[in-house]
Protein backbone atom coordinates (compact mmCIF):
# COMPACT_ATOMS: atom_id res chain seq x y z
CA UNK A 1 0.00 0.00 0.00
CA UNK A 2 1.54 3.26 -0.67
CA UNK A 3 1.58 6.70 0.83
CA UNK A 4 -1.98 9.16 0.00
CA UNK A 5 -1.03 13.00 0.81
CA UNK A 6 -3.29 15.45 1.35
CA UNK A 7 -2.38 19.21 2.13
CA UNK A 8 -4.33 22.32 2.46
CA UNK A 9 -3.89 25.46 4.15
CA UNK A 10 -6.18 26.61 6.72
CA UNK A 11 -5.48 30.18 7.97
CA UNK A 12 -1.78 29.97 9.01
CA UNK A 13 -2.25 26.42 9.61
CA UNK A 14 -0.44 23.98 7.13
CA UNK A 15 -3.17 20.69 7.58
CA UNK A 16 -1.86 17.30 6.16
CA UNK A 17 -3.51 13.94 6.23
CA UNK A 18 -1.54 10.87 5.61
CA UNK A 19 -3.49 7.34 4.77
CA UNK A 20 -1.75 4.26 3.66
CA UNK A 21 2.38 3.76 4.59
CA UNK A 22 4.89 6.02 5.55
CA UNK A 23 7.97 4.30 4.89
CA UNK A 24 11.25 5.33 3.35
CA UNK A 25 9.98 4.66 -0.35
CA UNK A 26 7.17 7.72 1.23
CA UNK A 27 9.26 9.61 3.22
CA UNK A 28 10.98 11.59 0.62
CA UNK A 29 7.74 12.70 -1.22
CA UNK A 30 6.06 13.91 1.91
CA UNK A 31 9.30 15.37 2.61
CA UNK A 32 9.07 17.35 -0.77
CA UNK A 33 5.44 18.13 -1.01
CA UNK A 34 5.44 19.91 2.63
CA UNK A 35 8.48 21.76 2.39
CA UNK A 36 7.19 23.21 -1.34
CA UNK A 37 4.17 24.49 1.30
CA UNK A 38 6.43 26.08 3.58
CA UNK A 39 8.22 27.71 0.93
CA UNK A 40 5.05 29.21 -1.08
CA UNK A 41 2.92 29.90 2.07
CA UNK A 42 2.48 32.13 4.88
CA UNK A 43 1.81 29.23 7.90
CA UNK A 44 2.81 29.35 10.75
CA UNK A 45 1.60 26.17 12.26
CA UNK A 46 1.63 22.19 10.83
CA UNK A 47 -1.10 19.85 11.69
CA UNK A 48 -0.68 16.23 10.58
CA UNK A 49 -3.67 14.17 10.67
CA UNK A 50 -2.41 10.41 10.64
CA UNK A 51 -6.00 8.70 11.60
CA UNK A 52 -5.49 6.97 8.32
CA UNK A 53 -1.84 6.28 8.11
CA UNK A 54 -1.35 2.56 9.01
CA UNK A 55 2.26 2.15 9.28
CA UNK A 56 5.47 3.93 9.98
CA UNK A 57 8.81 3.47 9.77
CA UNK A 58 11.75 5.48 11.25
CA UNK A 59 12.31 7.33 7.77
CA UNK A 60 8.86 8.53 8.45
CA UNK A 61 9.74 9.75 12.26
CA UNK A 62 12.65 11.21 10.50
CA UNK A 63 10.80 13.36 7.89
CA UNK A 64 7.96 14.32 10.94
CA UNK A 65 11.24 15.53 12.90
CA UNK A 66 12.64 17.62 10.31
CA UNK A 67 9.10 19.28 10.12
CA UNK A 68 8.89 19.78 13.39
CA UNK A 69 12.33 21.76 13.68
CA UNK A 70 11.13 23.66 10.72
CA UNK A 71 7.92 24.92 11.92
CA UNK A 72 10.23 26.11 15.39
CA UNK A 73 12.16 28.33 12.89
CA UNK A 74 9.08 30.33 11.95
CA UNK A 75 7.71 30.62 15.41
CA UNK A 76 5.23 27.88 15.00
CA UNK A 77 3.73 24.69 16.57
CA UNK A 78 3.34 21.40 15.23
CA UNK A 79 0.48 19.18 16.56
CA UNK A 80 -0.58 15.77 15.54
CA UNK A 81 -3.98 14.21 15.50
CA UNK A 82 -5.72 10.86 15.39
CA UNK A 83 -2.79 8.69 15.95
CA UNK A 84 -2.95 5.23 15.15
CA UNK A 85 -2.04 2.77 18.11
CA UNK A 86 0.74 1.06 15.61
CA UNK A 87 2.03 3.96 14.86
CA UNK A 88 1.35 6.12 18.52
CA UNK A 89 3.37 3.43 19.93
CA UNK A 90 6.53 4.39 17.47
CA UNK A 91 6.22 7.79 18.61
CA UNK A 92 5.93 6.77 22.48
CA UNK A 93 9.40 4.78 21.99
CA UNK A 94 10.85 7.44 20.52
CA UNK A 95 10.46 10.39 22.81
CA UNK A 96 8.24 12.62 19.87
CA UNK A 97 5.47 13.00 22.04
CA UNK A 98 7.33 15.17 24.66
CA UNK A 99 7.99 17.96 22.12
CA UNK A 100 5.08 17.51 19.77
CA UNK A 101 1.64 17.86 21.06
CA UNK A 102 -1.16 15.33 20.47
CA UNK A 103 -4.83 15.81 20.09
CA UNK A 104 -7.47 13.17 19.55
CA UNK A 105 -9.26 14.44 16.12
CA UNK A 106 -8.87 17.20 14.08
CA UNK A 107 -10.61 19.35 15.37
CA UNK A 108 -8.85 19.33 18.76
CA UNK A 109 -6.12 19.94 17.13
CA UNK A 110 -6.98 23.27 14.48
CA UNK A 111 -8.62 24.33 18.06
CA UNK A 112 -4.91 24.45 19.52
CA UNK A 113 -3.55 26.57 16.95
CA UNK A 114 -5.95 28.89 17.25
CA UNK A 115 -7.98 27.75 14.37
CA UNK A 116 -11.76 27.76 14.79
CA UNK A 117 -13.09 25.43 12.18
Amino acid sequence: MSLEIDIHVKQSVLCVRLSGELDHHAAESLRHEVNQYLEKTNVKHLMLNLEELSFMDSSGLGVVLGRYKQIKQLGGEMVICGISPSVKRLFDMSGLFKIIRSEPSEQLALQKLGVAS
